[in-house]
């Protein structure tokens, strides 16, 4: 038996990873989280949150950095590196690092999900000239300028909005004919003049000029045009970042990790929580949730063990 360097590690320190680091260090078990970048995940992106109980506004950033303000409170083991896979070896797990590896009993997978890319000619090569995918990252490079978001969901609402306070004229871009946002955003959109919805609308090329974004080709309702655009913000969902665990893991065809109502997998010991499983409604609160419910199947489970 190998010397355990954990009794649980927690990949990825997003809000569900870090409640449940919270959770088990409350209950005396010894646990590390693991974050290839940094603490708090895609909510570090929010300018605002208000849907939130406790706070009437909140950004991203105060919200997580208080969470983990907890995390060394109880002083739990905070590693900046990144999992490059798991190994099950029945009675402990072994994760691999780039450079070493950790011995475990338990690992809860909370690593999250990222923006889905745009599949277009050249875009890689407009990533950082004139192509992004947070606003509030890059947005101030925009300052008086004309940009486009592409999406209708909520987070693309939210990026417009964010973006019409720099820049001089915000267009979004819904393949649809309607969009798919909560209704706060909705509202919040029509009050801002220089914001405009383009429906029914595909983007077909991006141009550029002298190595920058200059312009956007769109198909609306079956006609091409091309739209003027030093900046085009991407928002066109998610996919769950679990590539590095797919190969023992059992994952949906989407990618997400399949798990029972406690969280579990289907390798005993290892656990899911936060937007790494499909769920109706992707929130702070559901993530935590089941930060919550992994680390109650964790301690039960981990306890049973010790019994046995």
């Amino acid at each position: 038996m190998e010397k355990m360097d954990f009794e649980v590690a927690i990949i990825g320190a997003g809000v569900a990873g870090m409640t449940t680091a919270i959770y088990l260090a409350r209950a005396g078990i010894r646990c590390c989280l693991l974050e290839k970048s940094i603490y708090g995940g895609q909510i570090n992106q929010s300018p605002e949150v208000r849907n939130y109980p406790g706070f009437v506004n909140v950004s991203g950033i105060e919200l997580t950095a208080n969470i983990f303000e907890q995390v060394k409170q109880l002083e739990i083991s905070y590693i900046n590196k990144e999992v490059v896979s798991i190994t099950d070896k029945d009675s402990y797990k072994i994760l691999e690092l780039k450079d070493s590896k950790i011995f475990t009993r338990a690992i809860i997978i909370a690593t999250g999900r990222q923006s889905k890319e745009l599949k277009l000619d050249g875009i890689e090569e407009l990533i950082g000239r004139g192509v992004s995918y947070c606003a509030t990252c890059d947005g101030i490079f925009f300052k008086g300028k004309d940009v486009v978001v592409v999406g209708g969901g909520s987070s693309a609402l939210e990026e417009a909005i964010y973006l019409s306070k720099i820049c001089k004229n915000v267009t979004i871009l819904s393949r649809s004919d309607r969009l798919k946002a909560e209704k706060y955003y909705i509202e919040q959109i029509q009050y801002r003049s220089n914001i405009l919805v383009r429906y029914n609308t595909k983007v077909k090329g991006l141009n550029k000029t002298e190595g920058k974004l200059s312009s956007v080709v769109v198909l609306t309702d079956e006609k091409e045009e091309e739209i003027s655009a030093e900046g085009c913000f991407i928002c066109i969902g998610y996919q769950p970042k679990t590539t590095n665990f797919s190969k023992i893991i059992k994952t949906d065809k989407d990618g997400y990790i399949k798990t029972d109502k406690d969280r579990k997998t289907n390798i005993p010991y290892i656990y899911a929580a936060g937007d790494v499983v499909k769920k109706t409604k992707f929130q702070l609160l559901t993530a935590m949730n089941d930060g919550v419910l992994a680390a109650n199947s964790c301690i039960n489970d981990l306890n049973e063990l010790m019994v046995d």
